[in-house]
């Protein structure tokens, strides 16, 4: 892995946190700073607790809202679908 020289202001209470925990771990500051950056990238995918709440009132507001069909107008199109599904699968086969 090549490495590039870089420059950042931080504050000081910044620099304290990432000496402290570098020196406790007793690896160096900027292995430190790199296994925290990507730790906080994996965790940037993730929904945040205020997204997933909304994201749940959205699915429930699904769930609790009425059907705009007829159970059986759905189960029909799903039949077409799977049918549909079946004959292009065979057709590759």
């Amino acid at each position: 892995m090549s490495m590039v020289k870089v420059t950042y202001s931080l504050d000081d209470a910044t620099v304290r946190r990432i000496r402290a925990v570098s020196a406790r771990l007793g690896i160096p500051q900027s292995q430190m700073v790199r296994e925290a950056v990507a730790d906080y990238a994996a965790r940037k995918d993730r929904l945040s607790e205020a997204e997933r709440l909304r994201m749940l009132e959205v699915l429930e507001r699904i769930r609790d809202s009425p059907p705009s069909r007829p159970q059986e107008e759905v189960e029909a199109e799903l039949r077409q679908i799977r049918e549909a599904r079946k004959r292009a699968w065979r057709s590759k086969t």
